[in-house]
């Protein structure tokens, strides 16, 4: 979005709501931390009744992001944990909140939707915090491995690698010619001599095998599997933590390799500030942003706790928090009909 539009959310003509979060407002925060700012606004009339309609603007690094009334109803009523976390903002974390922005009743949003999209969101961040942790401690810096890697020839009772095997040979594997035995999944018969012997791949790089012609009858001179399933696991995992490498955030692998414990720390202390919330909603049915338990929370951030420990915890937890919304008098979902309602009253008295 371009930057007038987002100066255009926060113009008094506009601004229905306005509040710090992020680490700031759950008091993690450190002195490196970044001041995340979240608000509401309503499109000006013109805009609303034409073909300008925006649902949310930010800057170029989503530190403030602000979202359109409408919007903003309509992800309450999915109980989203950005939006709950703003409607219970703190007052000491409130920089604007317009009078018709007490029209929403925080109490009356509240539902059992939130064990999916609290909890489940926590649980997608310990499967995160898993692979992370798996791309620490399996770096894959060197070189991409090719299919060469992944193949193997019959040597006796047993196999070994195919470069081992061309080696002893003395051949280069380009004088080769394969030709798949039938029956029998991604294993061929390795030939030589022949013209018509193309090579085992095309190039280092090559995603396949390749096939050659051979005359019928000829006598090969091994046989060789490709272990392609491997091969595509591989290449998968190796172009993930590629772009993990080139898109990782600096700062908090630092703090990682610091503390030592091979996970993102960070994460899974956002991971245990969700799993409390959703409790808490689950038990109290409210939110509270600033976290009472922050002492826990920063503890996990600085790698006092070994991973298996914490993934533990998290998951009994989470078995805690199913047990909690399945005892709840939470309604199933948030009344709907009565936030739209919500939505006209406020769009009316705005541009009355």
């Amino acid at each position: 979005m371009k930057r007038f539009e987002l100066e255009q959310a926060r113009c008094p003509e506009c601004l229905l709501f306005e509040c710090v979060t992020g680490s700031r407002a759950y008091g993690t925060d450190t002195p490196e931390s970044d001041t995340d700012l979240r608000g509401v606004f309503v499109m000006p009339r013109s805009q609303f009744f034409g073909l300008g309609r925006i649902e949310q603007v930010s800057d170029s690094g989503n530190d403030e992001t602000y979202y359109e009334i409408g919007r903003f109803i309509e992800l309450l009523a999915k109980n989203n944990p950005n939006i709950l976390e703003m409607l219970y903002s703190d007052e000491n974390c409130t920089r604007f909140r317009h009078r018709l922005f007490d029209l929403i009743r925080p109490e009356s949003v509240l539902s059992k939707l939130c064990e999916s999209t609290f909890a489940g969101y926590a649980m997608t961040q310990v499967r995160k915090a898993r692979g992370l942790n798996k791309k620490i401690v399996n770096p894959m810096e060197g070189p991409r491995k090719s299919i060469l890697d992944f193949c193997h020839v019959v040597s006796g009772q047993g196999s070994i690698p195919v470069g081992d095997w061309l080696s002893k040979q003395g051949k280069p594997q380009d004088v080769c010619g394969l030709v798949k035995v039938p029956h029998m999944r991604d294993v061929y018969a390795v030939f030589e001599g022949f013209p018509t012997c193309r090579g085992i791949v095309r190039s280092p790089d090559a995603t396949e095998v390749i096939l050659s012609s051979i005359p019928k009858g000829a006598e090969p001179i091994g046989w060789m599997s490709f272990n392609k399933d491997g091969y595509k696991k591989y290449c998968k995992e190796y172009r993930e933590y590629q772009d993990w490498l080139e898109n990782r955030n600096e700062a908090r692998y630092a703090t990682n390799i610091e503390h030592g414990r091979n996970y993102d720390s960070k994460n899974l202390m956002h991971t245990f500030r969700l799993l409390g919330m959703a409790e808490e909603i689950a038990r109290e049915g409210t939110i509270t942003v600033r976290r009472p338990n922050r002492d826990f929370l920063m503890r996990v951030r600085n790698g006092e706790f070994a991973y298996e420990e914490l993934i533990a915890r998290a998951e009994e937890q989470i078995e805690s928090i199913k047990n909690a919304f399945a005892a709840s008098d939470l309604p199933d979902e948030p009344d709907r009909e009565g936030l739209e309602q919500v939505l006209i009253n406020i769009r009316e008295e705005w541009y009355r």
